[in-house]
Protein backbone atom coordinates (compact mmCIF):
# COMPACT_ATOMS: atom_id res chain seq x y z
CA UNK A 1 0.00 0.00 0.00
CA UNK A 2 3.25 2.51 1.10
CA UNK A 3 4.17 1.59 -2.47
CA UNK A 4 0.97 2.33 -4.10
CA UNK A 5 0.37 5.73 -2.35
CA UNK A 6 4.00 7.14 -3.19
CA UNK A 7 3.46 5.55 -6.79
CA UNK A 8 0.01 7.73 -6.88
CA UNK A 9 1.97 10.96 -5.18
CA UNK A 10 4.59 10.80 -8.61
CA UNK A 11 1.63 11.51 -10.89
CA UNK A 12 3.19 14.49 -12.00
CA UNK A 13 2.15 15.85 -16.03
CA UNK A 14 4.20 14.35 -18.92
CA UNK A 15 6.91 17.09 -20.13
CA UNK A 16 6.13 17.85 -23.51
CA UNK A 17 8.14 19.69 -25.82
CA UNK A 18 6.07 22.10 -28.87
CA UNK A 19 7.16 21.83 -32.15
CA UNK A 20 3.73 23.77 -33.84
CA UNK A 21 0.98 25.82 -32.51
CA UNK A 22 -2.76 24.65 -33.06
CA UNK A 23 -5.47 26.79 -34.29
CA UNK A 24 -8.04 24.22 -33.02
CA UNK A 25 -8.61 22.19 -30.69
CA UNK A 26 -10.13 21.82 -27.28
CA UNK A 27 -13.84 20.93 -26.84
CA UNK A 28 -15.58 19.85 -23.71
CA UNK A 29 -17.94 17.82 -24.66
CA UNK A 30 -21.69 17.82 -24.75
CA UNK A 31 -22.76 14.74 -25.93
CA UNK A 32 -25.77 16.24 -28.14
CA UNK A 33 -22.91 18.53 -30.06
CA UNK A 34 -20.15 15.99 -30.41
CA UNK A 35 -21.83 12.46 -31.43
CA UNK A 36 -24.41 10.72 -32.97
CA UNK A 37 -26.12 7.79 -31.40
CA UNK A 38 -25.89 5.41 -34.05
CA UNK A 39 -27.73 1.97 -33.21
CA UNK A 40 -29.27 -0.01 -30.08
CA UNK A 41 -32.82 1.15 -31.06
CA UNK A 42 -33.76 3.63 -27.68
CA UNK A 43 -31.24 1.60 -25.78
CA UNK A 44 -28.66 4.63 -25.40
CA UNK A 45 -29.28 7.95 -23.76
CA UNK A 46 -28.18 11.04 -23.56
CA UNK A 47 -29.23 12.57 -20.13
CA UNK A 48 -28.51 15.89 -18.15
CA UNK A 49 -28.47 18.39 -20.98
CA UNK A 50 -25.96 16.46 -22.73
CA UNK A 51 -23.34 16.19 -19.85
CA UNK A 52 -24.25 12.15 -19.47
CA UNK A 53 -24.74 9.31 -21.84
CA UNK A 54 -25.68 6.11 -21.19
CA UNK A 55 -25.55 2.54 -23.16
CA UNK A 56 -27.19 -0.23 -21.96
CA UNK A 57 -27.54 -3.97 -23.23
CA UNK A 58 -30.12 -6.43 -23.03
CA UNK A 59 -30.89 -9.85 -24.65
CA UNK A 60 -32.12 -8.45 -28.11
CA UNK A 61 -29.67 -5.89 -28.77
CA UNK A 62 -26.95 -3.47 -27.52
CA UNK A 63 -25.84 0.18 -28.28
CA UNK A 64 -23.41 2.79 -29.89
CA UNK A 65 -22.27 6.26 -30.69
CA UNK A 66 -19.83 8.03 -32.74
CA UNK A 67 -18.53 11.16 -32.73
CA UNK A 68 -19.56 13.65 -34.84
CA UNK A 69 -15.65 14.57 -36.10
CA UNK A 70 -13.06 12.92 -37.43
CA UNK A 71 -9.61 13.48 -36.09
CA UNK A 72 -6.32 13.42 -37.57
CA UNK A 73 -4.66 12.92 -34.04
CA UNK A 74 -5.43 14.40 -30.75
CA UNK A 75 -5.82 13.96 -27.14
CA UNK A 76 -8.72 11.79 -26.34
CA UNK A 77 -10.23 11.74 -22.87
CA UNK A 78 -13.93 10.08 -21.54
CA UNK A 79 -14.75 9.08 -18.19
CA UNK A 80 -16.37 5.78 -18.14
CA UNK A 81 -18.62 3.69 -15.44
CA UNK A 82 -18.35 0.35 -16.44
CA UNK A 83 -21.47 -2.79 -16.05
CA UNK A 84 -21.45 -2.94 -12.63
CA UNK A 85 -22.13 -7.02 -11.18
CA UNK A 86 -22.28 -9.73 -13.24
CA UNK A 87 -21.28 -8.86 -16.06
CA UNK A 88 -19.61 -11.65 -17.85
CA UNK A 89 -19.94 -12.03 -21.79
CA UNK A 90 -20.11 -8.18 -22.16
CA UNK A 91 -17.89 -5.70 -23.54
CA UNK A 92 -17.30 -2.61 -23.66
CA UNK A 93 -15.60 -0.92 -26.60
CA UNK A 94 -13.98 2.71 -26.65
CA UNK A 95 -12.11 3.42 -29.75
CA UNK A 96 -10.72 5.51 -32.56
CA UNK A 97 -10.89 3.77 -36.17
CA UNK A 98 -11.21 4.58 -39.59
CA UNK A 99 -13.13 2.73 -42.28
CA UNK A 100 -12.16 0.08 -45.00
CA UNK A 101 -10.18 -3.03 -45.47
CA UNK A 102 -7.13 -1.35 -44.49
CA UNK A 103 -8.35 1.07 -41.23
CA UNK A 104 -6.33 2.27 -38.92
CA UNK A 105 -7.75 1.42 -34.70
CA UNK A 106 -6.96 2.22 -31.54
CA UNK A 107 -8.70 0.51 -29.26
CA UNK A 108 -10.09 0.20 -25.26
CA UNK A 109 -12.08 -2.78 -25.06
CA UNK A 110 -13.54 -3.79 -21.15
CA UNK A 111 -14.28 -7.30 -20.81
CA UNK A 112 -16.74 -7.99 -18.56
CA UNK A 113 -16.56 -10.54 -15.40
CA UNK A 114 -18.19 -12.49 -13.07
CA UNK A 115 -19.23 -10.61 -9.89
CA UNK A 116 -16.12 -10.27 -7.88
CA UNK A 117 -13.22 -10.94 -10.72
CA UNK A 118 -11.61 -8.26 -11.92
CA UNK A 119 -12.59 -6.83 -15.62
CA UNK A 120 -10.11 -6.76 -18.33
CA UNK A 121 -8.76 -3.92 -20.20
CA UNK A 122 -7.66 -5.24 -23.83
CA UNK A 123 -5.85 -2.74 -26.04
CA UNK A 124 -5.25 -2.67 -29.67
CA UNK A 125 -3.47 -1.05 -32.77
CA UNK A 126 -4.17 -1.43 -36.02
CA UNK A 127 -2.19 0.62 -39.21
CA UNK A 128 -3.14 -0.40 -42.53
CA UNK A 129 -5.91 -2.71 -41.57
CA UNK A 130 -3.08 -5.00 -39.35
CA UNK A 131 -4.05 -5.93 -35.34
CA UNK A 132 -2.76 -8.53 -33.55
CA UNK A 133 -0.95 -6.16 -31.32
CA UNK A 134 -3.50 -7.19 -27.87
CA UNK A 135 -1.99 -6.16 -24.53
CA UNK A 136 -4.12 -6.77 -21.83
CA UNK A 137 -4.61 -5.49 -18.01
CA UNK A 138 -6.17 -5.73 -15.02
CA UNK A 139 -6.99 -2.48 -13.11
CA UNK A 140 -6.15 -1.42 -9.44
CA UNK A 141 -9.46 0.19 -8.85
CA UNK A 142 -13.17 -1.14 -9.22
CA UNK A 143 -13.91 0.61 -12.74
CA UNK A 144 -17.83 -0.12 -12.09
CA UNK A 145 -17.69 1.84 -8.59
CA UNK A 146 -17.17 5.13 -10.23
CA UNK A 147 -15.95 7.27 -13.21
CA UNK A 148 -12.34 6.96 -14.40
CA UNK A 149 -10.73 8.66 -17.03
CA UNK A 150 -9.27 6.43 -20.12
CA UNK A 151 -7.16 8.54 -22.63
CA UNK A 152 -5.52 8.08 -25.74
CA UNK A 153 -2.88 10.54 -26.84
CA UNK A 154 -2.14 9.73 -30.14
CA UNK A 155 0.85 11.89 -32.25
CA UNK A 156 3.09 11.31 -35.16
CA UNK A 157 5.83 9.54 -32.96
CA UNK A 158 3.74 7.84 -30.64
CA UNK A 159 0.04 6.22 -28.86
CA UNK A 160 -0.10 6.55 -25.20
CA UNK A 161 -2.91 5.17 -23.56
CA UNK A 162 -3.66 6.43 -20.09
CA UNK A 163 -5.87 5.42 -17.27
CA UNK A 164 -6.65 8.10 -14.98
CA UNK A 165 -3.26 9.98 -16.52
CA UNK A 166 -0.75 6.98 -15.63
CA UNK A 167 0.22 5.63 -18.87
CA UNK A 168 -0.15 1.83 -19.41
CA UNK A 169 0.82 1.11 -22.80
CA UNK A 170 3.38 3.32 -25.58
CA UNK A 171 3.52 2.41 -28.98
CA UNK A 172 5.72 4.54 -31.00
CA UNK A 173 6.31 4.83 -34.76
CA UNK A 174 8.64 2.11 -36.38
CA UNK A 175 7.91 3.09 -39.53
CA UNK A 176 12.11 2.76 -39.76
CA UNK A 177 11.95 -0.66 -39.28
CA UNK A 178 9.16 -1.56 -42.11
CA UNK A 179 6.03 -1.28 -39.29
CA UNK A 180 3.23 1.03 -40.77
CA UNK A 181 1.69 3.33 -37.97
CA UNK A 182 -2.08 5.52 -38.31
CA UNK A 183 -1.22 8.73 -39.40
CA UNK A 184 -2.87 9.47 -42.85
CA UNK A 185 -6.44 8.03 -41.62
CA UNK A 186 -8.66 10.49 -39.79
CA UNK A 187 -10.85 8.48 -37.34
CA UNK A 188 -13.93 8.90 -35.08
CA UNK A 189 -14.54 8.07 -31.89
CA UNK A 190 -16.67 5.16 -31.20
CA UNK A 191 -18.12 2.84 -28.40
CA UNK A 192 -20.75 0.26 -27.92
CA UNK A 193 -21.73 -2.14 -25.40
CA UNK A 194 -22.42 -5.19 -26.89
CA UNK A 195 -22.51 -9.14 -26.51
CA UNK A 196 -19.68 -11.34 -27.04
CA UNK A 197 -20.23 -13.98 -24.74
CA UNK A 198 -18.47 -16.45 -27.91
CA UNK A 199 -15.03 -14.89 -26.46
CA UNK A 200 -14.95 -12.28 -23.65
CA UNK A 201 -15.11 -14.01 -21.07
CA UNK A 202 -12.75 -16.74 -20.20
CA UNK A 203 -12.39 -17.52 -23.85
CA UNK A 204 -16.25 -17.92 -24.37
CA UNK A 205 -16.59 -20.29 -21.02
CA UNK A 206 -18.50 -18.34 -19.57
CA UNK A 207 -21.48 -16.82 -20.99
CA UNK A 208 -23.87 -13.63 -20.38
CA UNK A 209 -26.72 -14.19 -17.74
CA UNK A 210 -29.02 -12.46 -19.54
CA UNK A 211 -31.21 -12.30 -15.91
CA UNK A 212 -29.28 -9.71 -14.97
CA UNK A 213 -29.72 -7.29 -18.10
CA UNK A 214 -30.62 -4.43 -19.07
CA UNK A 215 -26.47 -4.31 -18.33
CA UNK A 216 -25.00 -0.29 -18.66
CA UNK A 217 -22.18 1.48 -19.30
CA UNK A 218 -22.07 5.18 -18.43
CA UNK A 219 -19.98 8.13 -20.25
CA UNK A 220 -19.23 12.02 -19.11
CA UNK A 221 -16.79 14.80 -19.34
CA UNK A 222 -15.59 13.65 -22.83
CA UNK A 223 -12.70 15.90 -24.58
CA UNK A 224 -10.87 16.09 -27.53
CA UNK A 225 -7.75 18.54 -27.94
CA UNK A 226 -7.02 17.37 -31.11
CA UNK A 227 -6.92 18.34 -35.06
CA UNK A 228 -10.70 18.22 -36.45
CA UNK A 229 -10.44 16.65 -40.00
CA UNK A 230 -12.69 18.00 -42.31
CA UNK A 231 -13.57 18.27 -45.95
CA UNK A 232 -9.78 17.14 -46.63
CA UNK A 233 -8.04 19.51 -44.47
CA UNK A 234 -6.67 19.28 -40.82
CA UNK A 235 -8.05 22.32 -38.74
CA UNK A 236 -4.12 22.51 -37.06
CA UNK A 237 -1.64 24.58 -38.40
CA UNK A 238 2.11 24.47 -38.52
CA UNK A 239 2.98 27.68 -39.39
CA UNK A 240 3.60 29.37 -36.36
CA UNK A 241 6.07 27.56 -34.06
CA UNK A 242 6.05 28.46 -30.64
CA UNK A 243 7.35 27.75 -27.41
CA UNK A 244 4.54 29.08 -24.85
CA UNK A 245 1.06 27.93 -26.29
CA UNK A 246 -0.31 25.41 -23.94
CA UNK A 247 -2.63 24.15 -26.67
CA UNK A 248 -1.53 21.29 -28.27
CA UNK A 249 1.33 20.07 -26.57
CA UNK A 250 0.33 16.67 -27.24
CA UNK A 251 1.56 16.78 -30.54
CA UNK A 252 5.36 16.65 -29.45
CA UNK A 253 4.22 14.64 -26.33
CA UNK A 254 6.43 12.58 -25.38
CA UNK A 255 6.88 10.39 -22.02
CA UNK A 256 9.70 11.90 -19.65
CA UNK A 257 11.49 9.19 -17.19
CA UNK A 258 9.00 9.13 -14.56
CA UNK A 259 6.23 8.41 -16.50
CA UNK A 260 8.15 5.61 -18.31
CA UNK A 261 8.60 4.47 -14.34
CA UNK A 262 5.13 4.93 -13.82
CA UNK A 263 3.93 3.25 -16.95
CA UNK A 264 6.63 0.29 -16.11
CA UNK A 265 5.12 -0.31 -12.51
CA UNK A 266 1.64 -0.86 -14.21
CA UNK A 267 2.85 -3.27 -16.56
CA UNK A 268 4.82 -5.49 -14.13
CA UNK A 269 1.84 -5.50 -11.49
CA UNK A 270 -1.19 -5.34 -13.84
CA UNK A 271 -0.50 -6.50 -17.43
CA UNK A 272 -1.56 -9.83 -18.12
CA UNK A 273 -0.79 -10.47 -21.59
CA UNK A 274 1.67 -8.74 -24.00
CA UNK A 275 1.50 -9.81 -27.84
CA UNK A 276 5.59 -9.17 -28.02
CA UNK A 277 5.83 -12.10 -25.43
CA UNK A 278 3.81 -14.75 -27.17
CA UNK A 279 6.69 -16.61 -28.65
CA UNK A 280 3.63 -19.47 -29.19
CA UNK A 281 1.88 -17.13 -31.52
CA UNK A 282 4.66 -15.96 -33.33
CA UNK A 283 6.68 -19.15 -34.28
CA UNK A 284 8.29 -17.34 -37.06
CA UNK A 285 9.54 -14.59 -34.85
CA UNK A 286 8.09 -11.85 -33.21
CA UNK A 287 6.76 -9.02 -34.82
CA UNK A 288 9.72 -6.20 -35.43
CA UNK A 289 8.54 -3.54 -33.30
CA UNK A 290 8.86 -6.27 -30.65
CA UNK A 291 12.61 -6.61 -30.28
CA UNK A 292 13.16 -3.03 -31.52
CA UNK A 293 13.52 -0.23 -29.06
CA UNK A 294 10.39 0.98 -30.31
CA UNK A 295 7.42 -0.21 -28.04
CA UNK A 296 6.70 0.02 -24.37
Amino acid sequence: MAAFCSFRRGLAGLQVSLIISFLAAASAGNFYQDFDITWGDGRAKILNNGELLTLSLDKASGSGFQSKNEYLFGKIDMQLKLVPGNSAGTVTAYYLSSQGPTHDEIDFEFLGNLSGDPYILHTNVFSQGKGNREQQFYLWFDPTADFHTYSILWNPQRIIFSVDGTPIREFKNSESIGVSYPKNQPMRIYSSLWNADDWATRGGLVKTDWSQAPFTASYRNFNADACIWSSGASSCSSTTPSSTSTSGQWYSQELDSTSQERMKWVQKNYMIYNYCTDTKRFPQGLPPECTATTLS
